[in-house]
């Protein structure tokens, strides 16, 4: 029976392949995630594929998590063409994203390239790093941040490197997102991961090599087709060994920016940094990076009436 999840185009479940000893997630995301994301930004088509890989990722590790709070797949650099880009999932499901990057660099390297999509080392150039944030809702429980360099060509292998190095775990990745002749975008993402040998399962390298190969044979354009059920798409992939699709976990376009959250990250800002930003009607006009939503607030709510 197909979960409710699994009927819509913004989902995350995992899969178990049969009598294997390897886990897999699959994500799919469309009109209710990633779409509107990518579409409140004007970002040149790369760049909001490269963002829409990096959301997908961070809902194929964070709809896993045990406890509540959220996931952040960050990519950053300091003499980049893109200097900041991140993809964020919270266990409540809600995903969220942006990019900063120099329009006049991406230019440049748009026509070098020939329209092409540039590698991780040519956007993001030798300071370039990949994170992986776990943020807990508990404040007494410090974030947990593995960083990895950005030396491989894609999003997904630099991921797969974070999971080998991070977390000695072998693991395989795809993200794909397009954009559909309509202008909508869609996104679907897969991971795989071995399962590490002990005395009830023996050794299990045999086990990994199988289902690596079979999901090498994995296309950008079936991962991301919305015309293909991820039933149907794992059937493809591990039909032989037997594939089973567990509950999915709706996923969703939602921010977690809000007036009262701000008005306590303004106050940690020094005073002389804080009162550059002042408008000259005494407020503060500030946009969230991840939705554009525009606060306009008080000077006065964030240092006090002034005497």
């Amino acid at each position: 029976m197909t979960h409710p999840a699994h009927s819509t185009g913004d989902f995350a479940s995992s899969f178990q392949i049969e009598g294997r000893a390897v886990r897999g997630r699959i994500v799919r995301m469309s009109a209710g995630s990633i779409a509107p994301i990518l579409a409140r930004h004007d970002y040149p088509a790369h760049l909001a594929s490269l963002l829409g890989q990096a959301v997908a990722l961070a809902a194929l590790v964070g709809s896993s998590l045990k406890f509540d709070g959220r996931i952040l797949v960050q990519a950053e650099a300091d003499d980049g063409v893109v200097r900041m880009l991140v993809g964020e999932y919270s266990t409540s499901g809600g995903v969220r994203g942006y990019a900063r990057y120099d329009a006049e660099a991406w230019a440049t390297l748009d026509r070098i390239n020939k329209g092409k999509a540039p590698h991780m080392p040519q956007l993001f150039g030798r300071t370039g790093r990949l994170g992986l944030i776990l943020i807990q809702d508990n404040p007494n429980i410090q974030p947990y941040q593995g960083v990895v360099p950005l030396t491989k060509g894609t999003l997904a292998q630099c991921a797969e490197d974070y999971f080998a190095m991070s977390e000695q775990v072998l693991s395989r990745v795809r993200l794909s997102v397009e954009e559909t002749a309509s202008g909508e975008w869609i996104a679907g993402g897969m991971m795989i991961q071995k399962i590490a040998g002990d005395d009830a399962r023996g050794d299990t390298e045999e086990h990994w090599r199988e289902a690596e190969a079979l999901f090498a044979t994995l296309t950008p354009a079936e991962l991301s087709d919305p015309a293909l059920p991820a039933t149907e798409l794992l059937y493809r992939l591990f039909h032989e060994q037997g594939v089973r699709l567990e509950d999915g976990v709706p996923v969703t376009d939602h921010c977690t920016c809000n007036e009262d959250r701000l008005v306590q990250t303004l106050r940690q800002m020094p005073d002389a940094s804080l009162h550059d930003l002042v408008e000259p009607d005494g407020t503060l006009a500030i946009d969230c990076q991840f939705c554009a939503r525009h606060y306009t607030i008080p000077i006065t709510r964030v240092t006090g009436p002034v005497n």
